[in-house]
């Protein structure tokens, strides 16, 4: 049996597990205010491959980036009943502009300097933005407006998890106006495929796209769509939301153009993002018990080349052989784009250069001493391949030439095998098979420590028929999660309602 790098494994305790690739791989730490993270060089490179990678998708979409204040008018939340109504309990406000010292000498808020109107700090940018809106909006050429904006946000969380659920947390948040509802609704969607596409094809992380239930909508829109993807212990995790927000926030914000017949209209819009939770998503679906496992494509450094230096006559001769190598990956390519190759010269003994790069979950750990380079050699470690059938090491030898000339294909095909075995976890944890509720409420309760996923099928109730069925998953830990927009169609009855059912729907346990 192989002996892991951590001291907890998935299968003793997820949670914990999870805290500790955070804090094995140098992701995350906690800052001293409660639900706010210290995003490391190594967790921030992360998050730098996926913002690059996704802003230049929303780019090429005709988005163009921009910037809001983070300190928006409560009044502006206060035009939108539902949408203030949503956040409120999350919402942290700034109401004085200066501090003074007390007769103790403690710093309090100077009562001279109270704010006549208070500041919300961003929770998400729909009010500040629609105010933009209706100033640049004047005429259907002014349509459609598509603008998106890489910002941090607060919303004040009462039970935290690095990257999962924090108080303030990185993502990026898309706003558009548009002339007709048919542009708003092919816009969500539209985006929807950006973080689908996003998700599996640079995070190899499979997900189900489609429409969530109207009592997980985002407040004050009119449609939420959802891409849900599945964790190793079987929970749902919403890793992006589209919003079709219909005229809502236009009429609460007056976003009016005049159309093509000089008459004037509200506007229709949308909002969309993805945020570090994210990278809580790639820990728990490509996580492992030596540590993180990253993807090639959003890995900061692709290759480590770690120079097996003794302080010997031969060390010299390893380090330029060090050097000629990291030159000519360099100049090697995959997903068209330059490899990224690190050679950690750090005077640390190699054993604990190796497990803290594998803990890192970099893709390619090359290991170089005097036997290689007087063979022509390096040795390899893959992270997707990290032991032998014997639970050793797999550090395999290769010609350095032979390294060179597969680098490409190496990277690549781990990219592939890290999304398809992924997927087919995702596919062999969903049931299909039940058809009323006291089944689905065995199959959560009994089956074990990760269930998985239930496609049930359900006659789209609304209101207070909602809401019942709603408490009734609640009392087993459910939520609904999305109805997948490639699910086959309904051919029986709901399982909630025994009314005829009209679509599919995914419930879960969720994070």
């Amino acid at each position: 049996m192989a002996k892991h790098a951590l001291s907890v494994t998935r299968d003793e305790d997820f949670a914990q597990w999870y805290q500790a690739v955070i804090a094995e791989a140098d992701l995350a730490e906690e800052s001293g205010v409660r639900g706010c993270m210290v995003i490391r060089p190594w967790g921030y490179g992360i998050w730098e491959r996926i913002q690059r990678l996704l802003d230049d998708r929303i780019k090429e979409t005709g988005h163009d980036n921009c910037y809001f204040p983070i300190f928006i008018p409560l009044s502006n939340f206060e035009k939108e009943a539902e949408h203030v109504d949503g956040f409120a309990k999350e919402m942290a406000v700034v109401t004085h502009h200066r501090l003074v010292q007390d007769e103790s000498g403690k710093l309090v808020p100077d009562p001279e300097a109270k704010l006549e109107e208070p500041l919300v700090v961003r929770p998400t940018s729909e009010t500040v933005i629609g105010n933009a809106f209706a100033r640049w909006i004047q005429s259907w050429r002014d349509l459609p407006v598509l603008i998106n904006q890489w910002a941090n946000v607060v919303r004040w969380e009462m039970r935290t998890r690095m990257f999962l659920r924090t108080s303030e947390f990185l993502w990026q948040e898309g706003h558009t106006a548009h002339a007709t509802e048919e542009e708003a609704r092919e816009e969500t969607l539209r985006m929807l495929e950006v973080y689908r596409s996003f998700a599996e094809e640079c995070v190899a992380m499979p997900v189900i796209a489609g429409e969530k239930p109207e009592n997980e909508r985002f407040p004050g829109a009119d449609a939420t769509w959802s891409i849900e993807a599945m964790m190793q212990d079987g929970k749902a995790l919403q890793a992006g939301t589209s919003h079709f927000l219909g005229r809502t926030f236009a009429q609460a914000q007056n976003i009016k153009f005049q159309n093509r017949d000089g008459q004037f209209e509200h506007a229709w819009t949308t909002s969309w993002g993805m945020s570090t939770r994210m990278i809580g998503g790639m820990i728990m679906t490509h996580g492992d018990d030596d540590g993180l496992c990253v993807p090639p494509r959003i890995a900061p450094q692709q290759i480590i080349i770690v120079p097996l230096l003794r302080g010997g006559p031969e060390d010299e001769q390893i380090k330029r052989y060090c050097n000629e190598l990291w030159y000519e990956l360099r100049k090697q390519t995959a997903f068209g784009e330059p490899l990224r190759v690190w050679m950690d010269t750090r005077e640390v003994k190699p054993v604990t250069k190796r497990w803290g790069w594998v803990k890192k979950g970099a893709p390619i750990v090359i290991e170089v001493g005097g036997r290689d380079v007087a063979g022509g050699n390096v040795s390899v470690v893959r992270r997707d391949r990290l032991y032998r059938e014997d639970g050793k090491l797999d550090s395999v030898a290769v010609p350095r030439g032979e390294l060179l000339g597969k680098a490409k294909a190496i990277l690549e095909s781990m990219q592939t095998r890290m999304l398809l075995g992924a997927r087919e976890r995702m596919e062999a944890s969903i049931s299909r098979s039940i058809t009323d509720f006291d089944k689905l409420a065995d199959y959560f309760d009994k089956n074990g420590k990760y269930p998985g996923w239930v496609e049930v099928q359900w006659s789209r109730p609304t209101g207070a028929a909602l809401d019942k069925v709603v408490e009734r998953l609640k009392a087993h830990k459910l939520t609904f999660r999305n109805v997948p927009l490639n699910a086959k169609p309904a051919d029986g009855a709901c399982i909630f309602t025994g009314e005829p059912a009209v679509e599919r729907i995914l419930v879960a346990r969720a994070y």
